[in-house]
């Protein structure tokens, strides 16, 4: 039970049933398809695997900030041993490598590769440096985690083609060009909240990062201005969902469009106002961080609704 809550399960859980829902959705009915179910498992697998290895060695390096910052939660060094952890950090990215490879060999396309390599390095950097600087460590995670589900598209070839096809034909979206373009508004949606969502645990750790000298956002301008960075933020990945909700009214999918503006754009602004309105502390922000993860699910489950329509 340890090695799971030092690889926060629950995370790699989520990682895993949103490359599934988008690969059944989205990927799946593209033909040619080079992802079919047993190629898809290993790139999915391996996903979660680096992802796993990510949160082992960034716990490695950060066990005095978690510490101070949540000295319950710490398993590193009490029940896990710390190099049985850089032992299991290198045994799962090689194995994650490996599956990919077998995917990027079958394909003929070795050079795919190297979206794994670099997220295996960027998780590295991000534990050892990046984490301890301004704004550059909530933007790498940001950007990991769009990287999710871009990797089905660079893994799929058949998408990329489906991408030179026209967006609209007769009036309504044309069904061949639609995933790609979901795959970048939902890669968007999941960069811009899970920036927002570093900044509010940077918020929340505040204490610990402090003391290890880290310098992010809330340290360096303050709880205010992270608050109003945040909201910004929000804002931008607001008008997108709102200006897509008014388009798929216009082309007649309105439970799509219910679920996207009552589901997710709404939420998205009870979450501002809740932000704003509750008292600075851990607890607060801690909150914040939880209910922002549910809408991220919240947009991974629109994808159903998408295939319902």
């Amino acid at each position: 039970m340890a090695w799971l809550q030092l690889m926060r399960w629950q995370n790699l859980l989520i990682i895993f049933l949103t490359q599934t829902v988008v690969w059944a959705c989205l990927v799946l009915p593209v033909e040619p398809s080079v992802l079919g179910p047993f190629h898809f498992l290993l790139l999915t697998s391996s996903t979660v695997l680096i992802a796993a290895a990510g949160y082992i060695i960034n716990d490695y390096f950060d066990v005095r900030i978690d510490i101070i910052n949540h000295p319950d939660r710490v398993v590193l060094g009490k029940i896990i041993k710390r190099k049985h952890a850089i032992i299991a950090h290198s045994v799962l990215n090689v194995a994650a490598i490996l599956m990919a490879g077998y995917v990027a060999a079958r394909a003929q396309h070795y050079q795919w590769l190297l979206l794994q390599l670099g997220c295996t390095g960027l998780l590295w950097f991000y534990s050892t440096t990046y984490k301890r600087q301004y704004l550059t460590g909530n933007i790498a995670v940001a950007l990991l985690t769009a990287l999710t589900i871009i990797a089905l598209y660079v893994y799929e070839p058949a998408m990329r083609l489906s991408a030179l096809k026209p967006l609209v034909a007769n009036g309504k979206p044309s069904v061949s060009s639609l995933p790609v373009w979901i795959l970048v508004i939902y890669a968007y949606f999941a960069f811009m909240l899970t920036w927002v969502r570093e900044i509010i645990k940077d918020m929340e750790d505040m204490q610990g990062d402090e003391a290890e000298g880290c310098v992010t956002m809330p340290i360096k301008r303050g709880l205010g201005y992270a608050t109003r960075f945040a909201t910004v933020l929000v804002i931008l990945a607001l008008v997108p969902l709102i200006v897509g909700g008014a388009l798929l009214v216009s082309y007649g999918y309105y439970l799509l469009a219910f679920y996207v503006l009552l589901l997710l754009a709404a939420p998205l602004v009870g979450w501002s106002v809740y932000l704003w309105q509750g008292v600075a502390s851990p607890v607060h922000y801690g909150q914040c961080s939880r209910w922002l993860k549910i809408i991220m699910v919240l947009g991974i489950c629109s994808v159903l609704i998408y295939k319902i329509q």
